[in-house]
């Protein structure tokens, strides 16, 4: 009896309304937190590189761009700068950002903290559509090429589209949609490992490219991503309160006037196309959508009016981070960016867990 009516007493108490109010907005200090973390680890990641440029000249370089003064760097050392690694940086913002908002818009949609944005079969469809055109077409290199991009994007959209299909088809239930991932996402992986025996020699090339790489990302890359994730970023941002709606149950959200499915396919097709845009310029990059959302849920709150705008900065901040370890650690050689972030996400998700536990 004690706890129902303590449970009951705390929550028409002033200072606990107040402390729900505190958790379910977005207030200064977090997006303060977000914008010094994503400023503060992107100028880092740009002073370091396999180029020697000297941290306090590329400083001296930045000034002179903002103040219009003398640059201190050689033509070819502003090339490399502004050609190679600031883009690289922007584009691991981009990417990272638009990984960490879909997985926070997933695990609202299906109301599981352990939902990431490949739940439906973009990566599985991505890394089918890849390795066809790696093995029809072996003159085309897998690094950022415009028919690469084409083809990532096309094949985790399709993957997607399957599983929605098989899913409706199904039911309408939210579990139906993840069971038809999952066997879609199964089925797809089969393939491509099918199509991958039929010319081994392509086998290093998938795989690398399923690794993740940003090594040869420049402005023209940012500028292909950006038409299609910058609306979907958008969307998932005013979608974030009915989220918030979603989470009390398709009733109770019906008679506030909100539709749920509507909602749900809303985010769910925004969510697909920031994740496909992201797979099409850097691969199969894991643990950014998983382990991001999860981390700023249990420091900031359980709304999603807070995790969906923190998740973008926190993310980007996350993968630039983690490109930043992928091309210093063994410079001149470079890691791919998958391996950094599961060495970093795995282990620290698994942290997450133990302490939600211990909570």
């Amino acid at each position: 009896m004690s706890g129902p009516s303590s449970a009951t007493g705390l929550a028409h108490s002033p200072g606990s309304s107040r402390g729900r109010e505190h958790l379910s907005t977005l207030r200064p200090t977090h997006v303060l937190y977000g914008v010094v973390a994503l400023v503060g680890v992107s100028l880092f990641s740009v002073l370091l590189g396999a180029a020697d440029l000297g941290w306090h000249r590329v400083l001296a370089e930045i000034g002179a761009q903002v103040t219009g003064g003398i640059s201190p760097l050689s033509e070819r050392e502003a090339a490399i700068l502004w050609q190679l690694r600031v883009p690289r940086v922007v584009l691991a913002a981009l990417v990272g950002g638009a990984l960490a908002i879909s997985g926070a818009a997933f695990q609202g949609v299906f109301r599981n903290p352990l939902a990431e944005p490949y739940l439906l079969g973009a990566a599985a469809g991505a890394g089918l559509s890849v390795t066809v055109m790696a093995v029809t077409v072996p003159h085309i290199g897998l690094g950022t090429t415009g028919v690469t991009q084409l083809a990532a994007f096309g094949g985790a959209l399709g993957g997607v589209m399957l599983t929605w299909l098989i899913g409706r088809s199904a039911g309408p239930e939210t579990a139906t949609l993840v069971l038809a991932g999952v066997a879609v996402g199964a089925f797809l992986t089969a393939a491509q490992t099918f199509v991958q025996q039929l010319r081994v020699e392509s086998l290093q090339r998938v795989y690398m490219w399923i690794l993740g790489d940003l090594s040869t990302a420049g402005w023209g890359d940012v500028l292909v991503v950006l038409p299609t994730l910058l609306p979907a970023l958008v969307v998932l941002c005013a979608c974030a309160r009915l989220l918030d709606l979603l989470g009390v149950g398709d009733e109770e959200a019906a008679t506030l006037g909100i539709r749920p499915g509507r909602v749900r396919a809303l985010v769910l097709a925004a969510a697909s196309l920031a994740t496909a845009a992201a797979v099409s310029v850097s691969g199969l990059i894991g643990f950014v959508g998983l382990v991001v959302p999860h981390l700023v849920r249990l420091t900031s709150g359980g709304s999603y009016r807070v995790i969906v705008p923190l998740s973008v900065m926190f993310g980007a901040s996350f993968l630039v981070a983690a490109d930043t370890l992928a091309r210093t650690l063994m410079a001149p050689a470079e890691l791919p960016i998958g391996v950094v972030t599961a060495f970093t996400g795995a282990p620290f998700f698994a942290f997450l867990l133990r302490t939600n536990r211990a909570r």
